[in-house]
């Protein structure tokens, strides 16, 4: 059974940071691509973030470069968001997702109908 756990989210004050962990189990890891997503009250789900296990490469939205990193630990079958510089448009419920790809492609990487597993997801409220 393929599993995604979310952790790491919680309340932080304007400029602070958070790491949010994505566990993944019950899939060959390095056969997917772990994004992370978000999605406000009331707004859409949007793609923040995706990494390539297999090579690694990684791919950020506009708004979040320069202050989010993506990374993974392939011995804990994991993927971090490290959040840095955060701003209360940062809120919203985050999630990871995975998709059976092992190249990144701009077309996809940050669309939500193109990753086939989804989290539960964990919030991330930032107070200004």
């Amino acid at each position: 059974e393929v599993q995604l756990v979310e952790s790491g989210g919680g309340l932080v004050q304007a400029g602070g940071s958070l790491r949010l962990s994505c566990a993944a189990s019950g899939f060959t890891f390095d056969d997917y691509a772990i994004g992370w997503f978000r999605q406000a009250p009331g707004k859409e789900r949007e793609g923040v973030s995706c990494i390539s296990i297999s090579d690694g490469s990684t791919y950020y939205a506009d708004s979040v470069k320069g202050r989010f990193t993506i990374s993974s630990d392939n011995a804990k079958n994991t993927v971090y968001l490290q959040m840095n510089s955060l701003k209360p448009e940062d809120t919203a419920v985050y999630y990871c997702a995975a998709r059976r790809r092992t190249v990144l492609l701009s077309l996809w990487v940050l669309s939500s109908w193109a990753f086939e597993y989804w989290g539960q997801g964990t919030q991330v409220t930032v107070s200004s």
